[in-house]
């Protein structure tokens, strides 16, 4: 395989993720945080994460539809999917990433 088509092969499995927060609070950090964490274990050198802090930059919200913070946005592999919160929960974040099938529940819902 030639360098220029490994370099696509990486892109094209390339995880980009967007987390939205309001300010540096103690929220967002340990949203950052949580999310880093993930992405070390399942996606090692295969992702990218964008803070976009909407204090700075409010147009962007519209864009991904966002009404509530932190908030994650998997904008690569498609589908895009949206993830609300401080990310503390690890398994909802891998199962609402894609990376980890959600649990079966037994008996009725």
């Amino acid at each position: 395989m030639s360098a220029r088509a490994g370099r696509r092969a990486r892109r094209s499995d390339e995880w980009i993720l967007r987390l939205y927060i309001a300010g540096h609070t103690a929220r967002a950090s340990a949203a950052l945080r949580n999310l880093e964490t993930v992405c070390e274990e399942h996606l090692a050198g295969r992702y990218r994460i964008e803070v976009v802090d909407l204090l700075e930059q409010p147009q962007l919200a519209r864009g991904d539809q966002i009404v509530a913070l932190p908030a994650l946005v998997r904008r690569l592999p498609p589908p895009m999917k949206k993830i609300i919160g401080d990310l503390s929960n690890q398994e909802r974040l891998l199962v609402g990433l894609d990376l980890r099938r959600g649990q079966r529940r037994s008996g009725p819902a």
